[in-house]
């Protein structure tokens, strides 16, 4: 299984999902990927990706303005 991590950190909507979307159709089946953002609306943006696409949010934190999402390919 491949990790990944991916700094998107002064971004805003829609390029943390949009980079997302990119850096996951890279990964194999499987795959973990975090991504740090700092755009507020991150964590709502990310549940509904999820929703949409069936990869799976495995956590979603906030330390200092930093989100932290960690995503699982579908």
């Amino acid at each position: 299984m491949e990790e990944q991590l991916i700094d998107l950190t002064g971004l805003k909507c829609p390029m943390p999902i949009l980079r997302t979307k990119k850096a996951l159709a890279t990964l194999a089946s499987g795959s973990i990927l975090t991504v740090l953002a700092t755009d507020k609306n991150a964590p709502e943006d990310f549940v509904a990706f999820c929703h949409h696409t069936g990869h799976e949010l495995l956590q979603s934190s906030e330390e200092n303005g930093v989100f932290k999402l960690v995503l699982k390919r579908k």
